[in-house]
């Protein structure tokens, strides 16, 4: 009887975590689903993306392009040794993207309320 008791316990237990592992797995593999991130690079990102970007006076026009800029956050490698991560209130990272057989560095500073792109370069490889 006591046996009934605690197997029917966990038969509960176990069909509300299924219910649940579901829910997430399905929203996970939705068009607009959660994104896991656990590597520091994806975590800043990620934030990157979330806040309004504007341009610093150094950035050339025809850089200015957000198509150019969003995919630079969203697939770049930020190089941690050449950010400054501690500096306050706004953070600087150094992130590099390579596309088109060139190389894209990026200077940008990660405020409280906005991105800010203060210098992008390209060089070909």
């Amino acid at each position: 009887m006591v046996f009934l008791r605690r197997l029917g316990w966990y038969l509960v237990g176990l069909s509300i975590g299924i219910v649940f592992l579901v829910f997430f797995l399905k929203k996970k593999s939705g068009e607009n689903g959660i994104d896991f991130c656990y590597f520091p690079n994806c975590r800043v990102l990620k934030d990157m993306r979330s806040k309004p970007l504007s341009f610093g006076e150094q950035v050339p026009e025809q850089f200015r392009d957000t198509l150019l800029i969003q995919s630079f956050l969203q697939d770049g490698d930020i190089d941690f040794g050449k950010s400054d991560t501690k500096s306050e209130p706004c953070k600087t990272y150094h992130i590099e993207k390579e596309l088109d057989d060139k190389l894209y560095v990026g200077i940008l500073r990660n405020c409280q309320k906005q991105v800010v792109l203060e210098s992008i370069s390209a060089t070909s490889q």
